[in-house]
């Protein structure tokens, strides 16, 4: 990792030694992985992990007094949302090597995409007497780290709830519905909202599970995921102006739809596509369901 070279004095890296972040689940803590392929918007994360910090020298290197007051910061960054927010603030104490724990709990529909998990030891305090080379604003990094989680594997991710459909305007027997709204160059977040019918138990019961689904639940969420797309595919057709050209912002549900048909439709332009949906919907349809692997679960 480039260490960032900042206009003041900072500390050796070794002044701290993290762990790595730990996931918490029932059946004991794993390290956090590259990525969770079976991640869900229901599925909040508890995230673990243990910090030492040597304080003296710490303060030392830094130039600063053996009084600056510390603080360790965790900050989360979802990229799918867009979202982030302090994770923990923990006060370190005054003097030697301490063990500091980091425990969180991050709800799952605030995240989607990268997950940013960065850890910084900063200055709790502006110290308006500090020395020029030294810290002296509040916030100042001395040291810092980043690890990454990927929460998107190669299904569509977006938004959802649980709602009782017998209060809606939907079918009561329908299973789920997938909302899309605004204009191709709106955020995703915003555009995309799929809805679970809490009267369909085996449905709202895969996407419980969906941290750990049983072999079931494996086929329905393959179901919901593979219609869903067909949806998203259909929608994106449907604007004659959505094209392999086509340059939307990042984050944008244009952008999602074109990194959806790079992964359905490898290397076929998007006209083809549009053309042969049109000139036979009902092979579109079967060459749809190879695309998103229909019900191909371990």
């Amino acid at each position: 990792m480039t260490r960032r070279v900042l206009p003041y004095r900072t500390p050796s890296e070794d002044v701290v030694s993290a762990d790595d972040w730990h996931l918490v689940t029932p059946d004991g803590d794993i390290v956090v992985p590259d990525s969770l392929p079976d991640w869900d918007y229901r599925m909040d994360l508890h995230l673990r992990r243990l910090v030492r910090v040597d304080l003296d020298r710490a303060r030392k290197e830094s130039g600063l007094a053996a009084d600056a007051p510390l603080l360790l910061s965790a900050v989360w960054t979802a990229t799918g949302s867009g979202l982030s927010g302090p994770a923990q603030h923990l006060r370190l104490p005054q003097e030697g090597v301490v063990p500091v724990t980091i425990d969180c709990e991050l709800r799952g529909a605030d995240l989607g995409g990268l997950l940013l998990l960065d850890t910084a030891v900063v200055l709790a305090e502006r110290l308006p007497d500090a020395r020029p080379s030294s810290p002296r604003r509040a916030g100042s990094i001395l040291w810092s780290d980043r690890r990454a989680l990927r929460l998107q594997g190669d299904a569509p991710q977006f938004p959802m709830a649980v709602i009782d459909f017998g209060l809606t305007s939907f079918p009561d027997d329908a299973a789920w519905h997938l909302q899309i709204s605004g204009s191709l160059e709106s955020a995703t977040m915003g555009a995309l909202l799929l809805l679970i019918n809490e009267r369909n138990t085996v449905t709202a019961t895969a996407f419980e599970n969906a941290g750990k689904p049983r072999q079931v639940d494996r086929l329905v969420l393959s179901a919901v995921y593979a219609d869903a797309a067909r949806l998203m595919v259909e929608h994106s057709l449907s604007h004659e102006d959505f094209s392999d050209e086509s340059d939307y912002p990042d984050d944008s549900l244009g952008a999602t739809m074109l990194s959806l048909f790079d992964r359905l439709f490898p290397d076929q332009p998007i006209t083809d596509i549009r053309l042969r949906q049109r000139q036979s919907p009902s092979l579109f349809a079967s060459d749809l369901q190879a695309a998103v692997k229909i019900f191909e679960v371990s």
